[in-house]
């Protein structure tokens, strides 16, 4: 089977992010089910996510019976990328002429040395016993006399246990190693094969020279973001077959045309929600409650001035479909997030923050959603040292920080760095302590780093 399809968001996954790619990874399998008949598919798509899930994320998927999107660091090949799985084994006590019949019956060039236990102990190769029956025809430059004794010699190789043999010092690789790395490991290496090694002992998997000659790709799905500066480490080198999006057209590009949807909705997840519904594709109820969580987070429960009829349309049929009122889901999503005054000051910055390119600087936008606005402001000073230290440490042009309430449906600005250009674009005086009041500013995206873009 080949390596799964990842479907991941953004660093610094939002709600949207995390539940989007949980709800389109489970759409893309049952279409892959329903084009194979009912067999097992061929192909899986699987979730990722690249950075610490929400809390609101890791409620619903908890109460919801659903696993969490492993997270990753990068889609760079991998060893495992190439690697042959499930090696053939044969024990240490078995004779060379059972190896060359299972290298032979197996069509392969090396077989895994096992201890009774059945852990890795070395490796028996074709070249291995060549040079054994090589070696024994040594005595014939010794004259004719000697060609009987050649013979029984060879003869008697064949009972000759593998151990005697086996070779030992082989490299040993990670299956989640870089391919990179492990090409010149492998190149330096006396033998021409490597073998991956669980953490239990056990051979999982053989890397050959002729392996690492090709350089895989992986195939990932976008979902919540376009974006090279927010998207996986090592996107360059991987296949983007798929884009699932609501923001603006940004730089990722791609090798051959692919499926590229981009809505201007409120959320992700309402994308993915239609597209069950243009597949006839039945959500489940946990399902249904992760995407509705998602499009009541990023829509602020419906009052964003991103939010659009299509968000209202598909939050009314997976409340329907979850048996929840919306509006109360989503204040219980919202709750989930925990006490302000509890979460670390990276947390409360951090969490939901994204770069923006502007000419030659970069920024950082962040977003923190609340319903107690005084809680967050009492830790001002708290926050505003660790922006500046953000600025400091990654060069940022500017860092501002929306604390955005929920409740009053506005945002509270705070700034570090050059403040002359947020309050040019916003016509406001950011002056710094006590930040600046912006009724009305509820999305980051559509009234913050659109206006900061276009200036």
């Amino acid at each position: 089977m080949p390596a799964p399809i990842i479907v991941v968001g953004h660093k610094n996954p939002d709600n949207d992010a995390i539940c989007s790619a949980v709800g389109y990874a489970y759409l893309k399998n049952e279409l892959v089910r329903r084009a194979a008949g009912g067999r097992d598919p061929d192909q899986v798509y699987k979730p990722a996510r690249l950075g610490p899930l929400p809390p609101e994320s890791a409620w619903v998927l908890e109460a919801n019976g659903l696993p969490a999107p492993d997270a990753i660091g990068h889609v760079h090949a991998r060893v495992a990328d190439v690697m042959t799985p499930d090696p053939i084994s044969i024990g240490r006590e078995a004779t060379l002429l059972e190896a060359g019949q299972l290298l032979r019956q197996h069509n392969v060039r090396a077989l895994v040395v096992v201890n009774d236990d059945g852990t890795y102990h070395g490796l028996i190769t074709t070249r291995m016993i060549a040079e054994r029956y090589v070696a024994a025809t040594d005595a014939l430059t010794q004259g004719a006399a000697n060609e009987m004794a050649v013979a029984s010699d060879l003869i008697a190789s064949l009972g000759q246990k593998v151990q005697d043999i086996t070779e030992t010092d082989v490299l040993v690789l990670d299956k989640d190693g870089l391919l990179k790395d492990a090409v010149d490991d492998l190149m330096a290496s006396a033998l021409r094969e490597a073998v991956v090694l669980d953490d239990d002992g056990m051979a999982i998997g053989i890397v050959t020279r002729s392996d690492v000659a090709v350089r895989p790709r992986r195939k990932v799905v976008l979902v919540d973001h376009n974006e090279k500066r927010q998207a996986v480490n090592g996107i360059e080198e991987a296949d983007v077959v798929e884009i699932v999006d609501h923001h603006r057209i940004a730089d990722v590009m791609t090798a051959d045309p692919i499926m590229f949807l981009n809505l201007p909705v409120g959320s992700t997840a309402t994308i993915v929600a239609m597209e069950f519904r243009r597949h006839g594709i039945e959500v489940p109820i946990a399902i249904a409650r992760v995407l509705l969580s998602a499009v009541m987070t990023d829509t602020v429960i419906l009052k964003s001035p991103t939010t659009t009829q299509a968000d209202r349309d598909i939050a009314a049929d997976l409340a329907s479909l979850a048996g929840v009122d919306p509006v109360e889901f989503g204040l219980s999503i919202f709750k989930c997030r925990g006490g302000d005054a509890d979460l670390s000051v990276e947390k409360l910055v951090g969490a939901d923050s994204k770069e923006f390119q502007i000419g030659d600087a970069t920024v950082l936008i962040a977003q923190h959603e609340t319903v107690d606005l005084p809680s967050v402001m009492e830790r001002e000073k708290e926050i505003r040292e660790h922006m500046r230290r953000l600025k400091d440490d990654r060069g940022y042009e500017f860092v501002l920080f929306m604390v955005t309430d929920i409740m009053a449906e506005g945002s509270q600005f705070l700034c570090e760095g050059n403040r002359r250009i947020v309050n040019r674009v916003f016509g406001i005086k950011c002056t710094g302590e006590g930040g600046t009041w912006m009724p009305g500013v509820l999305s980051r995206k559509k009234q913050v780093a659109a206006r900061i873009l276009g200036a």
